[in-house]
């Protein structure tokens, strides 16, 4: 009975921002309250559940996701991701463009969520394709697959970073472990499975190309830019190193774990950022203080989404859903990994949202991490790939990679779809080679 009103639960929240178009936080925290009454929960307890599950993962994560917003925002306004993409291109040459902005996607989607990285880039992509005259897709698809997978695998990007948080995961070790998944699956769906398409040839959508360019004197140089960019991802990954390495009552590693966290590491780059991207472009605090505040609002509603996820976790955890779950797969064969990611997979497929998709699959699933002993962190990693599969067209994705590429609905289908779903199945395959090791 309690997998079969999580069930329907589930439909209804897929009805409501499917169907009835309802706000996803709405649709979240309403079917939270439904589920929870039918689970069995007191109706007193209904309401404090979901304040302690939204406060809860909110509470670990809002200053992650402001950060990597304003980080996002001051690299864009001042030119530092524009100063990336064509240092990257100056060095790989026109031939091997596609690699460059597979590059820069990576980096640049890092801090960013995946709808503001593309279309962040995809005016770049449009000067690369007409300037140095090759095939649109040729540097669309690796830019979109390289935002895509950081999206699913690489925190300190909010998507991973919320995931880890359900799952009392360390952020630091599922970087690294993300890292070794991301790479090699950014290069298959990108540039290699470009190979697979290269007979379709959009034009540049009319109307689309008017992207603002930046003068050469009016962008960072590319070393600050990418020392900027990358300060949270490398001292998040020397804390994971410390903690793998170093004796735990040493300095060093105090040092380390301290600077190592996703607030401190983000609040240190920010901190940069003001400079590098700010002060030492010549433009006042008041104005660098406005980008900030404008990259706040932008994602005021994404903070929203991820503690409606959060409190249909608690509601699962505290009816007695989540332990029901656990209790259930410790008498299967199944690999929590394989279950999580075919739960994040249906979601995702149903609802179209990955991250709706991967919150609610953490949720339904958390409770397997105490119960079989299975790594967080790859649990991260595996919700993070099944949310990702397939992205059909009720996922918001679908329609700006289709758009701005000027695509069918069949094209989108063989390309975007295509190099999701590949994506998807690497990051499972990935996890499961590691959690052979670990």
């Amino acid at each position: 009975m309690p997998l079969i009103i999580l069930a329907v639960g589930i439909a209804i929240l897929f009805f409501l921002i499917v169907k009835v178009k309802l706000n996803s936080f709405l649709s979240l925290v309403l079917v939270a309250g439904i589920v929870g009454y039918a689970e069995g929960l007191p109706i007193t307890q209904i309401i404090p559940t979901i304040e302690k599950g939204l406060g809860g993962t909110l509470g670990g994560l809002a200053i992650v996701v402001s950060f990597g917003a304003m980080l996002g925002k001051l690299m864009a306004e001042s030119g530092g991701a524009q100063r990336i993409a064509t240092t990257l291109i100056n060095v790989f040459g026109r031939k091997n463009v596609k690699w460059a902005v597979c590059i820069t996607g990576f980096i640049v989607g890092i801090a960013l969520f995946y709808e503001i990285g593309f279309v962040l880039l995809i005016p770049l992509v449009f000067t690369i394709a007409a300037s140095a005259k090759i095939p649109l897709l040729e540097v669309g698809i690796p830019m979109a697959a390289a935002l895509s997978v950081t999206h699913g695998f690489l925190p300190p990007h909010p998507g991973p970073t919320a995931i880890a948080v359900i799952y009392n995961a360390d952020i630091g070790l599922t970087l690294v472990y993300g890292a070794i998944i991301a790479v090699p699956t950014a290069i298959v769906s990108g540039p290699l499975f470009y190979n697979c398409v290269k007979g379709l040839n959009p034009e540049i959508p009319d109307g689309l190309y008017n992207p603002k360019v930046f003068k050469d004197e009016e962008m960072p140089s590319f070393m600050t830019s990418i020392f900027t960019a990358l300060v949270p991802v490398v001292l998040m990954a020397a804390a994971a190193i410390a903690k793998l390495t170093l004796a735990k009552d040493s300095a060093l590693f105090n040092v380390l774990t301290f600077l190592g966290t996703p607030d401190m590491a983000l609040a240190i780059s920010v901190s940069i950022a003001i400079y590098t991207f700010g002060l030492s472009r010549g433009k006042s605090m008041s104005e660098i203080m406005k980008t900030v505040e404008n990259a706040v609002v932008a994602i005021a509603m994404i903070l929203l989404i991820v503690g409606g996820g959060g409190a249909l976790k608690q509601i699962l955890i505290d009816s007695g859903v989540g332990k029901y779950i656990g209790e259930l797969l410790s008498g299967s064969n199944m690999s929590p990994l394989l279950l999580t990611w075919l739960i994040a997979a249906v979601i995702r497929i149903a609802c179209g949202s990955a991250t709706v998709a991967a919150l609610t699959a953490a949720g339904i699933a958390a409770p397997l991490v105490a119960v079989t002993g299975v790594s967080p962190e790859l649990m991260v990693l595996a919700t993070g790939a099944g949310s990702l599969i397939i992205s059909p067209p009720n996922d918001p994705g679908f329609w700006l990679f289709k758009e701005f590429f000027g695509l069918t609905v069949k094209e989108t289908v063989k390309t975007w779809c295509a190099l999701e779903t590949i994506i998807s199945v690497m990051g499972l395959i990935g996890v499961m080679l590691i959690s052979i090791f670990i």
